[in-house]
């Protein structure tokens, strides 16, 4: 059974902002790691894990009792990972 992805309201306004192509891209891609998200995930400070998606960052709180991922933080690489 694979997770849920629900967006915070910062990451859902800069994933409405890229153009289409890309967003649609960053869509398969979080599909992809909805089904087995260990597998693609690297921890990152405290209880957040890091996703890479080419030139752009997630920060996701996996929550593995309800199988839902949050997706806390998406931008640029530049600014997340200062």
């Amino acid at each position: 059974m694979s997770f849920n992805v629900k967006f915070s309201n910062q990451a859902k306004r800069f994933f409405k902002s890229l153009e289409n192509d890309i967003q649609e891209r960053i869509r398969e891609k979080f599909k992809e790691v909805a089904k087995e998200p260990f597998r693609f995930l690297e921890h990152y400070e405290g209880d957040y894990h890091k996703l890479r998606i080419g030139d752009f960052r997630a920060l996701i709180d996996v929550d593995s009792e309800r199988k839902i991922m949050w997706i806390r933080v998406f931008d640029k690489r530049g600014r997340i990972c200062k």
